[in-house]
């Protein structure tokens, strides 16, 4: 196929805008081998990191270069200069600063929507998402992540609703569109124990011939012949950091890395091949956390996914393999001063979250419980007076709000002390209007200009994978 002639023809045309070719086509290669120009991107990977600021991707590659002597997969791409890199302005079409759902809406309709809907437009115009105009086209389409399956980016990519907060409603469209691979959190939205209708939506997608599967074990044993359900939390996944430092976690909850595999596997050998959306959604929720344990092991566990989807590409060589987030959250950074590279290598001795920190804490614990719970995660004592400030918030004298915090907890006052040891400041615990790092990596690649609307992103999926954008 001409892909100048499909892309004038199928995509940016139909949108009216005055930005007709975002991708010039007539630019010069690339000069790395991986790239190959104009040869069809028959599966695509897109892996996104949710909520992830520069300095997050900053700060990891310098964690695991600090502590491993090898930096992460992502910068390791750009130094090999086997991606093609761009920023993407992540715009909604009611702010500068998105929210997941309107992100990931304008990956997956191709039109910009207000905060907090899913592919429906200002005006209630439904865009159809992507991975059903690929199941249209004959492939296999899934999603992986660590947040709840019915969350807003898995979800952006395949249904529409007038509100990201109906996960109810969102696990039965799910059933609807029969989806080949869904796995995350949100027993919360499937089982009839906790559904407000008490439907038991295990059932329904067994009785639809989906494997149903609750426990890293159970994943493992799926056959690859049949649809997969994979719900293994009430909620998001633990922390990855919390994850890793209890044996029964470990043992029940897979990661990231191995969910995307198993997903892989399940689709590979598909002849009309197969898209696949992996996110490392609690990146996000520690971000709004100013919880730094959770932020770099999840983004850690994002990079763990990024090898996989690569490692496949590069043995492939007709995968088109998308790595980016959908927006900043609380910018966070490594802040000079004379002690700042012991400080941030402090990190690297933490057993928890501030997470698993602060949901330890109640009424009756006393300041001592305080100081010896905080001094085992992070290896550093409190004074008697922090620690009667984080225990305030407990007796109702204080509260924090923030998203994710329906206790109230004390996130922002931990970081604060914590800042003091490790180096890391914050400057926010909300989403900021970042221009966010985009690589691709395979065929369709060439497509990519230095600096693109999330919309774009869109169509040159369509465009890499010659689906002509008919609906």
């Amino acid at each position: 196929m001409d892909r100048r002639k499909f892309f004038r023809n199928g995509s940016l045309f139909a949108l009216g805008t005055s930005l007709l070719n975002p991708f010039d086509l007539s630019a010069a290669t690339v000069d790395f081998d991986t790239l190959k120009k104009n040869k069809k991107a028959k599966n695509i990977i897109i892996v996104v990191s949710d909520g992830m600021s520069t300095g997050t991707l900053n700060m990891t590659d310098l964690y695991l270069s600090r502590k491993t002597g090898v930096g992460s997969n992502w910068i390791q791409l750009y130094k090999e200069n086997k991606i093609t890199r761009a920023l993407m302005d992540m715009a909604s079409a009611s702010s500068m600063v998105t929210d997941s759902a309107a992100a990931s809406s304008s990956w997956g309709g191709g039109f910009r929507i207000n905060n907090g809907g899913l592919n429906v437009g200002p005006n209630g115009e439904h865009h159809l998402p992507i991975w059903q105009k690929f199941k249209f086209a004959g492939k296999m389409a899934g999603c992986v992540t660590t947040v709840p399956i019915t969350h807003a980016t898995p979800a952006g990519f395949c249904v529409n609703s007038k509100s990201r907060n109906s996960q109810e409603e969102i696990a039965e469209k799910y059933l609807e569109q029969r989806f080949d691979i869904m796995m995350g959190g949100g027993n919360n939205y499937f089982s009839s124990e906790y559904r407000k209708d008490k439907v038991d939506m295990y059932q329904k997608f067994a009785n639809n011939g989906y494997q149903v599967v609750k426990t890293r074990s159970e994943m493992f044993a799926a056959n690859n012949n049949q649809p997969i359900l994979g719900i293994f939390y009430n909620d998001g996944l633990p922390y990855s950091k919390d994850r890793d430092s209890n044996k029964e976690l470990t043992e029940k909850i897979p990661t990231l890395g191995e969910m995307t595999q198993k997903a892989i596997d399940r689709m590979k050998d598909h002849p009309e091949g197969f898209v696949l959306q992996v996110e490392a959604g609690k990146v996000d929720w520690a971000a709004h956390g100013n919880d730094i344990a959770g932020l770099i092991y999840d983004q850690i566990a994002h990079d763990e996914a990024v090898k996989v989807a690569i490692d496949f590409a590069e043995k492939d060589e007709e995968t088109l393999v998308i790595i980016t987030t959908d927006h900043g959250n609380a910018n966070p950074g490594i802040i000079y001063g004379k002690k700042a590279d012991d400080n941030f290598d402090t990190v690297q001795n933490y057993k928890h979250t501030n997470d698993w920190i602060l949901n330890g804490f109640g009424k009756e614990t006393s300041l001592s419980q305080v100081k010896e719970r905080i001094e085992y995660a992070n290896n550093f004592a409190v004074s008697d007076e922090e620690a009667k400030l984080i225990l305030s918030y407990y007796t109702a004298i204080k509260s924090e709000d923030g998203l994710y915090n329906a206790r109230h907890l004390p996130f922002a006052v931990l970081a604060e002390i914590q800042k003091q040891y490790n180096s890391i400041g914050w400057i926010s615990m909300q989403h900021s209007a970042d221009y966010v790092e985009l690589s691709m990596f395979g065929p369709g690649s060439d497509l990519l200009k230095p600096f693109i609307k999330n919309t774009d992103l869109h169509y040159l999926m369509l465009e890499a994978a010659e689906v002509e954008n008919k609906f």
